[in-house]
C-alpha cells in the first residue's frame, strides 16, 4: 500500500471541512431566504473551485460517505427540529426547505421511516405524556 503525503491528506481533509462549512452556510442562507434552490454537489464544488468528482472522491475517501449523505442528514435535522416546533404546516416546511410537499413527505421518510405527520405527532405525544407524567408524579 502506498503511503500518501501529509500534504495530500492535509488538502484532503481541508476539502471535506470546507464542503461541511458551505452546506451549513447553503442551508441557512435557504432557511433565511437569501436563496431558494438546493445547491447540487457540483454548485458546492464550484464554490470551492475544484471539480465536483475531485470533490466526491476526496470527501468518500476522508469520510468513507457519499458528499449527498452530508447535505441530506443536515437537511432532515433542520427538517425534524422544525417539526417538533409546530410553529409550520408541514407544507411550509417543504417549501422553505425547496422541496414540494409530496417530494418532501418521500424524502423524509426515506430517511426517518415515518412521513413529517408521523414524526410530528410522535414527538407531540411524547412531549404531552412527559408533561402529564411530570404533573402527575
Amino acid at each position: 500500500m502506498a503511503v500518501i503525503p501529509k500534504k495530500i491528506l492535509a488538502r484532503q481533509n481541508e476539502i471535506t471541512a470546507d464542503f461541511l462549512k458551505e452546506i451549513d452556510k447553503h442551508l441557512l442562507d435557504i432557511l433565511e431566504g437569501r436563496a431558494t434552490e438546493m445547491f447540487e454537489i457540483r454548485d458546492l464544488a464550484a464554490q470551492l473551485f475544484i471539480h465536483p468528482t475531485h470533490l466526491s472522491n476526496t470527501i468518500k475517501l476522508v469520510t468513507g460517505k457519499a458528499p449527498c449523505f452530508f447535505f441530506e442528514e443536515k437537511i432532515m435535522v433542520i427538517a425534524k427540529s422544525m417539526l417538533e416546533e409546530n410553529k409550520l404546516s408541514i407544507g411550509q416546511i417543504a417549501t422553505l426547505l425547496t422541496f414540494d410537499p409530496s417530494n418532501f413527505t418521500k424524502f423524509f421518510k426515506r430517511f426517518a421511516g415515518l412521513t413529517p405527520k408521523q414524526y410530528r405527532e410522535q414527538v407531540l405525544e411524547e412531549k404531552f405524556f412527559l408533561k402529564t407524567e411530570a404533573v402527575t408524579i
